[in-house]
C-alpha cells in the first residue's frame, strides 16, 4: 500500500516509534535532571554540590551566567519531555504520525528525525507562510 493512501503507520512501524521516543525520553529525562541540579544550586559549592560537570566554569560570573543557561535549556528540555510524552499517547491512539493539518502520514525520515513532529514540512511550510503557527 502506497504512503499516499495509507491512513496510519502499522503496529510494527509504531512499535519502532516507540523504541525511539522512549531512548530520547530517557537521554531527555536525563539531561533535564542534571540542568535542575545546576540550577538549583546556590554556587556556595558545599558538601552537598553534585554537579561536577559544570565546575569547570567555576568562577562567579561564568558560574551565574551557566546557571541562567541551565535554566533556560532546562526549561526547553521539560517541553521536549512533553511534547515526546504527548508523541507516546498518539502512539497509543494509533493517531502517531499523521499530519494534524493535512491529514496525510508524516514521512517516517521526518519522524525519525523529529518523533514528536505533529506536521508534515509542506503543513509547517504552509503555516509559516499564513503567518500562524
Amino acid at each position: 500500500m502506497a504512503d499516499e493512501i495509507r491512513t496510519r503507520y502499522s503496529d510494527e512501524e509504531l512499535a519502532e516509534f516507540r523504541e525511539i521516543i522512549e531512548n530520547m525520553l530517557a537521554k531527555a529525562k536525563a539531561e533535564y535532571d542534571t540542568l535542575r541540579n545546576v540550577v538549583m544550586h546556590n554556587g556556595t559549592n558545599d558538601i552537598e554540590d553534585t554537579s561536577p560537570s559544570f565546575k569547570t566554569v567555576e568562577d562567579d560570573g561564568a558560574n551565574q551566567l551557566s546557571k541562567e543557561e541551565a535554566s533556560q535549556l532546562a526549561q526547553r528540555q521539560y517541553k521536549f519531555i512533553q511534547n515526546l510524552e504527548q508523541a507516546l499517547v498518539r502512539i497509543e491512539n494509533k493517531t502517531y504520525g499523521i499530519c494534524r493539518v493535512t491529514g496525510k502520514l508524516i514521512p517516517k525520515e521526518r519522524l525519525r528525525l523529529v518523533p514528536h513532529a505533529t506536521l508534515t514540512v509542506e503543513a509547517k511550510e504552509m503555516l509559516s507562510k499564513g503567518g500562524q503557527r
